[in-house]
């Protein structure tokens, strides 16, 4: 089962150029920290898929094996690991997430 997981990992980031992994939903985050970095994510406004590792137990437990980083929220932009709330806040601030975003919905835009 942990490789069909792993498996659906790894598609669920290589199939969405902004991906985050949170804790509830962008609507309704159930922790500070996941609604921080969906409110950076939002302020740049590009569109982004989640996962909400709550209601997916299986995800939850594996994430942090795949991607060797323990904690929620997980930001991925064309299939890499940006970091978590801290990391998405900080480059929030000093401009570097928005031109990131933009890029990544650029390269799908010109792929579909």
């Amino acid at each position: 089962m942990t490789d069909d997981i792993q498996a659906a990992i790894k598609d669920q980031i290589s199939n969405n150029p902004i991906l985050l992994y949170m804790k509830g939903s962008p609507n309704a985050p159930q922790c500070g920290f996941s609604a921080r970095t969906v409110q950076c994510l939002m302020d740049c406004g590009q569109r982004f898929a989640y996962v909400d590792i709550l209601s997916n137990p299986a995800i939850r437990q594996t994430l942090p094996i795949v991607a060797n980083w323990p904690t929620f929220p997980q930001l991925y932009v064309q299939g890499e690991l940006i970091g978590g709330c801290d990391i998405v806040s900080e480059m929030h601030e000093s401009g570097e997430l928005k031109p990131l975003l933009d890029s990544a919905a650029e390269q799908t835009q010109e792929s579909d």
